[in-house]
């Protein structure tokens, strides 16, 4: 699609009617955010949302200046929608429906079967038992937001790395091959109208993983099996740079006759570098028709699940970085020379920088709590000094038992770093957390840092 059909039309007569009246445009009006702009090129551009965060006057400042798309995080995924099984717990994720409906933001629900993120109880069921609970849940979950839902990433992260290019083991393809084209097919029933898509990362180039995923995607159109789009993570850094046939490869999929969707993009750096960076994969989408849309997980560099790597287009106090400029130059909008206020709660400037931390650093945790379990979200605060490394202390109440967690490793009663999130620069943050049954009832986090 060419990028410049908005602007095809200002020299007609009725625009320059109205220009000549002192009228503004809305194309005019449309280029200076995200959404917007992307709107004008027929697509849209939108952001992982957490549900908790939306209090944060800074963080829904943005989302609802810049964005026309919005995912949940974490609170559409198994282990928040049906905590036990047969009972389903909508709490979070109506708050960000209700919320994105209220600004005329549109929804991609993530994800209905996947993995990672599921259910005590499901991670202990097998063949038969766990394959009519997936279709249970997909059926739930699907029917609950029916209508809602622009598209949904049905199944996440289905195939393995490595050289292969075979499925991943996992619980749910021990109940058999057909287990994604099942839950395909009722996800279809559940929901008609939204789109259904696959969603996996490191196959944003031609390589053994993205020719097994783009072999299923062929099979599936050739055998009447429902999928509309398939979605790219696109999580770069210096070690996994975009690859040099990005744009071949989504153009190669859409001529399979789905969708394209660029889903949780991401890009460590900074600078011009950065910049260029996400110039080069928002021209990519541009220049394949099919491409419909852009999400980068995240709003702020310090909401990022690799904040240390700053890979988003807000800094930490929500201020536009130079890749948010090449971002929306590449889409064809233009941005206002200064930063909007998002907050009018607080006397502090939005640019205002918080207290750094004084000692190594700092946990503070957020709770989703239903009947008979949680999921604790914890924040990690670097010191003056920074951290390489971070362990926090959280004992848990009597009665609690972790099921799952993620971006960290366990012992006990400690929760330390993985490799890719132990580094945090002074005064920034990351985030884990875990799900477990019982009452969370009073957490107290300590942080130690190297």
């Amino acid at each position: 699609m060419d990028k410049k059909r908005k602007l095809a039309a200002a020299g007609a007569g009725a625009l320059a009617v109205a220009v000549a009246l002192g009228i503004a445009s809305t194309a005019d009006a449309a280029a200076s955010t995200l959404g917007a702009a992307a709107a004008e090129q027929g697509r849209y551009f939108g952001t992982a949302v957490a549900a908790y965060k939306l209090s944060d006057s800074v963080y829904s400042g943005i989302l609802d200046r810049e964005f026309n798309m919005v995912t949940p995080e974490n609170e559409m995924k198994w282990d928040a929608t049906e905590p036990s099984q047969g009972s389903f717990s909508y709490g979070s994720a109506d708050q960000i429906v209700s919320h994105a409906q209220s600004h005329n933001q549109r929804i991609r629900g993530h994800a209905l079967a996947w993995h990672s993120q599921q259910p005590g109880w499901a991670q202990n069921l097998s063949g038969t038992a766990l394959r009519n609970a997936m279709v249970n849940h997909v059926t739930q979950v699907a029917t609950h937001y029916k209508g809602k839902i622009y598209a949904w990433d049905v199944v996440n992260e289905a195939f393995a790395d490595g050289g292969g290019g075979g499925r991943r083991d996992s619980n749910l393809q021990r109940t058999g091959n057909d287990w994604i084209e099942v839950a395909f097919r009722t996800a279809r029933a559940a929901d008609p109208g939204a789109k259904l898509c696959y969603n996996d990362y490191n196959t944003d180039g031609q390589n053994a993983k993205s020719n097994a995923v783009y072999a299923m995607v062929q099979d599936f159109k050739s055998r009447g099996v429902p999928i509309d789009c398939v979605g790219f993570q696109s999580h770069f850094n210096s070690a996994s740079p975009v690859p040099s046939d990005y744009q071949a490869n989504l153009q190669r999929f859409a001529n399979l006759g789905v969708d394209v969707q660029i889903t949780e993009l991401d890009i460590e750096g900074s600078g011009s570098t950065q910049a260029e960076n996400f110039r080069k994969v928002t021209q990519a989408c541009l220049n394949v028709s099919r491409c419909t849309g852009i999400t980068v997980w995240g709003i702020r560099d310090s909401d990022s699940w690799r904040a240390s790597g700053t890979p988003l287009l807000f800094d930490g106090n929500g201020n536009k970085k130079a890749a948010y400029t090449s971002t929306l130059a590449a889409l064809g909008g233009g941005s206002p020379t200064s930063n909007p206020p998002v907050s009018s709660s607080s006397s502090a400037p939005p640019s205002s920088q918080p207290p750094i931390p004084s000692g190594g650093c700092t946990a503070t945790v957020s709770v989703n709590q239903w009947q008979g379990g949680f999921v604790a979200t914890v924040r990690v605060t670097a010191g003056a000094n920074g951290t390489n490394a971070w362990a926090v202390t959280l004992p848990l109440p009597s009665g609690a038992t972790v099921t799952n967690s993620w971006n960290t490793s366990r012992s006990g009663n400690t929760w330390s770093n993985v490799s890719y999130n132990g580094r945090i620069t002074a005064g920034q943050y990351t985030e884990f957390g875990f799900q477990a049954t019982g009452t969370a009832g009073t957490l107290s986090p300590t942080c130690a840092a190297s």
